[in-house]
């Protein structure tokens, strides 16, 4: 019997809230807000401005779900991994709380009630959409890319970069240029946002043998590809205003946004401090979050005739 499984048989009750913590419900919530606006982005204000609400309750929860499923694979996947990190070492599964088959069951009824309510009360494209993002996040990059490659989190990205593709196609049944630019932007940010994440781990990931970038090409030249990944991301953004997606209240808001982000690169490669990385990385995340807001108040007032336009 494993050291886990002998603090799961020492446990005399399971909480609820052990089950949540391996749904990553601060991630999920973060993929969630890019879904959401993804459906309004997916409107079309002068017509009907507003998402159906079938859409945006049924095609949220199986959009949740199946991003709860994924995080507990990872979770389930990783356990050996997250007993040896300082970071996950009191995760559910390795510090005993939730035995590993229970994790397994709590991530097939996370996944398979995700499938059922987007293919039968949203559709069946985005339950598709939503399956393929599963299985990449959960098996392509939790179980291989992750422990094959430095650029693991580059390939496996597209992954976590789906979610606005899924809230558009929950309300327009298909994929289109605009869905996938919502892709792109948030695949070229999840390097630099990860790897800023990872120079401040990196010698967890050492002690756990992954070969993340900053254990296989150090940290300098992973603070070199966080600042040029930072610039693409810059260039990236401004491509919804360029393709006649959004106005100028967007435009002047994500190079606002995009110039903050440049400055803590280029602070982490040339000028670092203690906290440098982990500054870097709490601001990814809220770069995002607002670039994604003023995307979506950009959204109406670009459309709204008496409004701004581009």
């Amino acid at each position: 019997m494993s050291n886990t499984d002998n603090k799961v048989a020492g446990k005399t009750s399971i909480h609820w809230h052990d089950y949540y913590e391996m749904t990553k419900p601060k991630v999920v919530a973060l993929l969630l807000l890019t879904s959401v606006i993804g459906m309004f982005l997916a409107t079309v204000p002068e017509i009907n401005p507003v998402v159906p609400w079938q859409v945006l309750i049924f095609g949220t929860i199986g959009i949740g779900f199946a991003a709860g499923g994924a995080a507990v694979v990872n979770h389930v996947v990783d356990s050996k991994i997250d007993s040896i990190m300082a970071r996950t070492d009191s995760r559910p599964i390795p510090s005993g709380k939730v035995p590993r088959k229970n994790a397994i069951i709590f991530a097939i009824i996370l996944s398979v009630s995700s499938m059922i309510i987007l293919g039968f009360l949203v559709n069946w494209l985005t339950a598709i959409l939503t399956l393929a993002g599963l299985v990449g996040y959960a098996f392509l990059y939790t179980m291989y890319l992750k422990r094959a490659t430095p650029q693991n989190i580059v390939i496996g990205g597209i992954s976590g970069a789906i979610p606005p593709l899924l809230g558009w196609t929950a309300v327009t049944n298909s994929v289109d240029p605009e869905g996938l630019l919502l892709v792109l932007i948030i695949f070229t940010w999840t390097p630099p946002h990860f790897w800023a994440l990872a120079i401040h781990r990196r010698d967890d990931y050492a002690r756990a043998n992954i070969p993340m970038l900053p254990v296989t090409h150090g940290i300098e030249f992973t603070k070199t590809m966080t600042l040029l990944y930072t610039l693409l991301l810059v260039l990236t953004t401004m491509l919804p205003y360029l393709t006649g997606m959004s106005g100028l209240i967007y435009l002047v808001g994500s190079l606002i946004l995009g110039f903050i982000f440049l400055y803590r690169a280029w602070e982490l490669k040339f000028h670092p401090k203690a906290n440098s990385a982990m500054k870097t990385f709490g601001y990814s995340i809220v770069y995002l979050m607002v670039l994604f807001a003023v995307l979506l108040v950009d959204h109406y007032f670009y459309f709204n005739p008496v409004g701004f336009r581009g």
